[in-house]
This record gives structure tokens, C-alpha cells and sequence, in this order.
């Protein structure tokens, strides 16, 4: 597996890796109702874009099986979503490190996300902290709580998300 730029092309496979990634480990987590909406829809030519601009995928077996993309103004990282058939591979380990790797080379000494809540474990695991509860709202009307969480890249405290 290595990890690369994403190019507009993959864009289609990013978008099916959200998808399938949202239904297969936020289903329990968030009503059903709000899962469908928030996976329904086809890919907007927006969303191409952003894939193109800003995300990062990670490349397996010959395809996409992994995304995310980071901020490297702010320092948030977002869209983190493994394909279901290489979640527990490591795969979001490595876009993490692949990730946070850029932010250091940016000169950040935090990076933030919003997590999801079947997520929080695994930011935790990283070195992510954070508590409380906030709402995410979608472009597509749904609001669904996560958790703002942030990890320090030098040493000191660790800032709010």
C-alpha cells in the first residue's frame, strides 16, 4: 500500500469510499434515516473538485482504498474513510501518519478533526483528545453529534479543538 495525491479520476472511487465506509461503521451510532440521507445522492462536481485540490488516497491491490485530505492552513483533517474490506489493515493508521506528516512539514503544532462517533476510539488511539460533543451539519440537511477532537505535534498542551 503507499499513499499519493489524489487526481480528479479517482474522485468516483473517493465518493463510493465515503458511502460505503458511512453505512458500513456509523450504522448503530446515528438513526438509519439520517445514514441514508446523508449517503444518498450522486457526486457533485464540487466534490470532484475538492478531491482533486485537497485529498490524498491510499492505493492498494491497484485501487483506491483509502481517503483523507488536511487543511494545512488550519490544520483540520477530514474525510478519513477506508473501504470496508481493508478497515483493520492499517490503512487509516497510515493516512493518519501520511497526514500528519505534511502538517509537521507545514510547521503546525496541532491538528484537529470532528469525529465521527464509532471514531472516537480510533483518534484516541492516535493521540487525539477531546470530549464534548458538538453537531455536524451536512450539505444535505443532516445533523449528526461528533466529538472535536485535536492532537499536539511538539511538545506542550494540547490546544481546543
Amino acid at each position: 500500500m503507499h499513499i499519493e495525491k489524489a487526481t480528479i479520476e479517482e474522485a468516483l472511487a473517493c465518493f463510493a469510499i465515503r458511502r460505503e465506509a458511512i453505512l458500513a461503521r456509523c450504522t448503530g451510532f446515528y438513526p438509519q434515516r439520517d445514514l441514508a440521507i446523508w449517503t444518498s445522492g450522486a457526486m457533485s462536481e464540487a466534490f470532484a473538485r475538492r478531491v482533486a485540490e485537497h485529498f490524498h488516497v491510499a492505493v492498494a491491490d491497484g485501487q483506491v482504498v483509502g481517503t483523507g485530505m488536511i487543511d494545512l492552513a488550519t490544520g483540520k483533517v477530514d474525510a478519513i474513510f477506508v473501504l470496508p474490506g481493508y478497515m483493520g489493515r492499517g490503512v487509516g493508521r497510515a493516512m493518519m501518519e501520511h497526514l500528519e506528516s505534511l502538517a509537521l512539514g507545514a510547521g503546525l503544532g496541532s491538528i484537529h478533526l470532528e469525529s465521527t462517533l464509532n471514531a472516537v476510539a480510533f483518534y484516541r488511539s492516535l493521540g487525539f483528545e477531546g470530549e464534548g460533543q458538538s453537531i455536524y451539519e451536512s450539505s444535505l440537511g443532516v445533523r449528526l453529534a461528533c466529538v472535536p477532537m485535536a492532537k499536539p505535534l511538539r511538545d506542550g498542551p494540547v490546544p481546543a479543538p
